[in-house]
């Protein structure tokens, strides 16, 4: 019985690690010193070159065993296992120490404060243009 295996598309893994890292292919073409259109076609091949498997490793920050080892189940395990805690992510507290609806309030009542103060000032505006056209 054989067991079939996915194939070594080392493009496509190319193509993902080139947008988990959040480049277009431009970016990268601009890199490599090629076209937008050299980047889609290496993505679409099976095979690359060492040498080009290496620069490509290289402007996308990991080596080229990275590359060749690359696979979307394994990212998501690296993910799965690192984000248990559901408080904090990347030390970022999910919950608010503080009543966001208090925090409205201030800003209305600040919001309040500064409109009183405009209106303050365009009343002494129009009773200042008032006494000049009285004075005339």
């Amino acid at each position: 019985m054989s067991v079939a295996t996915k194939p070594n598309h080392i493009g496509r893994k190319i193509s993902r690690i080139r947008e988990l890292r959040g480049m277009k292919q431009e970016a990268l073409a601009m890199e490599l010193g090629i076209s937008q259109q050299s980047v889609s076609l290496m993505e679409q091949s099976e095979t690359i070159e060492d040498e080009k498997l290496e620069q490509v490793a290289k402007v996308l920050g990991v080596t080229k065993d990275a590359i060749e080892n690359f696979s979307d189940e394994s990212v998501l395990n690296i993910i799965s296992n690192t984000f248990h805690d559901n408080s904090a992510l990347n030390g970022v507290l999910y919950n608010p120490t503080f009543n966001p609806i208090d925090k409205i309030m201030e800003l209305v009542d600040e919001n309040k404060k500064l409109y009183e103060r405009l209106l303050a000032a365009e009343k002494e505006k129009a009773a200042f243009l008032q006494k000049l056209l009285d004075k005339k």
